[in-house]
């Protein structure tokens, strides 16, 4: 049975666990889209006005979108999609890959969230 004490400390220790994990994977919003495919910077673009680049890939072309403060892949010839859905990226350190078509997205900012790869 719990006491009103358990529930108090439960709930601060929740709220701390919380407050951490927004402080440290939480990364600030990005303000540059950079482009790859097979591996080299195709472009650079700014996150600040409305824009759409294609990029070739092997397997077609990969059609990106760009946003005020967002970026996405919108269309990608790959079989499964999954860079597609991985809808639109507003954080600094996020990252579309289109494995099959070798094109990549990534979101550009002053600090860098972390990630499983980073921590």
């Amino acid at each position: 049975m719990l006491r009103i004490g358990d529930i108090g400390v439960l709930l601060a220790g929740s709220s701390l666990v919380a407050g951490l994990t927004m402080w440290a994977w939480g990364g600030d919003r990005g303000d540059a889209a950079i482009i790859r495919a097979a591996g080299q910077v195709v472009e650079t673009a700014s996150l600040t006005h409305a824009q759409t680049f294609t990029v070739n890939g092997p397997l077609g072309i990969t059609r990106v979108e760009i946003q005020p403060g967002r970026a996405r892949i919108a269309r990608d010839p790959s079989p499964r999609q999954l860079c597609v859905k991985q809808g639109w990226l507003t954080q600094s350190g996020q990252a579309a890959l289109c494995l099959p078509n070798q094109v990549s997205l990534e979101i550009r900012g002053r600090d860098r969230a972390y990630d499983t790869l980073g921590y």
